[in-house]
């Protein structure tokens, strides 16, 4: 019984000794571990609609482009090349382009943009015409 009673004691002694230290520790990692959890759960929403979608808009603007007969008032090429800027802007965002399409008034340093940022699509993957 006195052996007993030795190793009770030093069970108690030992429990007494680390619990604190191993529940400080433990406390110190609760709030690590339960960001890990939410952040495991939570999936990224995206920004704007799929890429798919923006690179079929862009084709079907730029066919629209491309197609307008001589006769086509200004104003509706000018609200279409409008229209493909911004999805040339959307497809930059959600690819990573850099592009400067805001920046450039009309004329020919934007014609330069929009074929530049049309290639650099084009170099990631993004089928456009």
């Amino acid at each position: 019984m006195d052996g007993s009673g030795v190793l009770a004691n030093l069970i108690l002694f030992a429990v007494v000794c680390f619990a604190p230290t191993v529940l400080f520790w433990c406390a110190l990692r609760v709030p690590r571990l339960v960001h890990r959890i939410r952040a495991k759960r939570s999936t990224p929403s995206p920004s704007g609609p799929p890429i798919e979608r923006v690179a079929a808009d862009l084709r079907r603007v730029h066919r629209l482009l491309a197609g307008y007969p001589s006769g086509t008032p200004a104003a509706r090429r000018f609200g279409t090349r409008q229209a493909y800027d911004e999805l040339l802007t959307q497809a930059c965002r959600q690819v990573g382009v850099p592009h400067r399409l805001a920046e450039l008034p009309e004329g020919m340093d934007r014609e330069i943009e929009r074929l530049r940022v049309e290639q650099s699509l084009r170099e990631r993957g993004l089928a456009v015409p």
